[in-house]
């Protein structure tokens, strides 16, 4: 969480010049004393933070420093303003929405000055709502199935059980989906049933017995 924000710092500062700890608080959602600890970390750690004081004062970067994220064109950099504005139902069901609002707002600080402003001029423009996705309880399981390469049975335990291995989860807008490596089809939530996660890879299919690690169901 405190490394996150001392990026954000570095970039606003990098990005805007010199600023308050005022400022710097409220646009990192903390206190100005969290801000100057912050500062002070920054500093002890070689990054050449120079602090003024005064009604004049401010905090700013020293000797010209600069880690800019250059290269995007005029179209390229309002294509990713309407990518960055547009809702992915993904983030809150796998419980990234915090996380996904914090990267946004590195990302937009490390571009370029004209840059950023073409993708924050496309961000207040153009904005694209989530469509409704299900709270279902087994969709976090499943995505660190994937992630982690994991056997997962579908309908646990019933006649039709079914063993998979989940390379991608997709929602096209109605449905969860996950695809199976073994079937090379789409299967869709309402066909999961009850699920369980294997404790074996899909690497160890073949090599060990198999060890249940969890099961969820359906609501």
């Amino acid at each position: 969480m405190r490394a996150a924000r001392l990026l954000q710092i570095l970039l606003v500062l990098q990005n805007r010049g010199r600023q308050t700890s005022v400022q710097l608080a409220e646009e990192l959602e903390v206190s100005p004393r969290t801000i100057l600890r912050d500062v002070d970390a920054m500093t002890e750690a070689g990054l050449p933070i120079i602090v003024h004081q005064g009604n004049q004062g401010g905090i700013e970067l020293g000797f010209n420093y600069r880690t800019r994220l250059t290269g995007l064109a005029r179209e390229e950099a309002m294509a990713m303003g309407l990518i960055l504005s547009s809702e992915n139902p993904m983030i809150a069901a796998l419980g990234l929405a915090r996380a996904a609002h914090q990267a946004r707002a590195k990302l937009v600080e490390s571009f370029p000055d004209q840059t950023r402003h073409h993708v924050q001029t496309m961000m207040a423009q153009f904005q694209l709502a989530a469509p409704a996705a299900d709270s279902d309880p087994r969709i976090a399981p499943m995505a660190r199935a994937i992630q982690s390469q994991k056997i997962v049975r579908l309908r646990y335990t019933s006649p039709t059980e079914q063993v998979v291995h989940p390379t991608a989860l997709v929602f096209d807008g109605a449905t969860w989906g996950v695809q199976d490596a073994l079937s090379h089809t789409l299967i869709a939530l309402e066909d999961w049933g009850r699920v369980n996660i294997s404790a074996r890879s899909f690497a160890q299919a073949h090599a060990v017995p198999d060890a249940d690690a969890s099961a969820c169901s359906a609501n």
